[in-house]
């Protein structure tokens, strides 16, 4: 009866352990700011969604799992946006989210890194992208900037008059 007992204490404080290790889960606000430039192209995603799971104290837990809605893709031309979710460069139809799923978060310099999977048009990555986190009441906004090669992701033909390296700027707002 006592090894039942104890038995019974142990899983009960895993438990509670577990329970406090959880990291803040962030609402992600729909006043993101997913831009792109690059010469022959510039332009905003303008839907953005996921889960994130952050704290900065617990980095091993926390993780990014989000995504890009292809199709919200606005350059400022209408025939340029339907292009880009044409099949040569996004298809949309048939790949309609960009995706990122971090593996692990570290402190790195100011700001932080996470490492994970950059899925686009089917082909995946590891991709390591730096951010900042400024936390500002129960609000906190994720930041960053960073370069892709489209040719990775066989986003478009190489070379020609947009270029191969794109810079990515983001602004994630969310709550608790």
């Amino acid at each position: 009866m006592k090894k039942i007992a104890l038995t019974a204490v142990a899983a009960l404080a895993l438990v509670v352990t577990f329970a406090f290790t959880l990291v803040q889960g962030w609402k992600i606000s729909d006043k993101c700011n997913i831009t792109f430039s690059g010469t022959g192209v510039n332009g905003i995603f303008k839907k953005f969604s996921g889960s994130i799971a952050f704290d900065e104290k617990n980095l091993v837990q926390s993780k990014f799992d989000v995504a890009i809605d292809v199709a919200s893709i606005n350059t400022g031309n209408g025939l340029m946006n339907k292009h880009a979710k044409d099949t040569e460069w996004f298809d949309a139809a048939k790949y309609p989210a960009i995706k990122y799923t971090s593996a692990k978060i570290v402190k790195s310099g100011a700001g932080y890194t996470a490492t994970g999977t950059l899925e686009v048009k089917g082909v995946k990555k590891e991709v390591s992208l730096p951010f900042t986190f400024t936390a500002a009441g129960s609000g906190a906004t994720f930041a960053g900037t960073f370069n892709i090669n489209r040719n990775d992701f066989k986003v478009g033909k190489p070379g020609g008059d947009v270029a191969d390296v794109i810079k990515v700027e983001v602004s994630i707002p969310v709550t608790k």
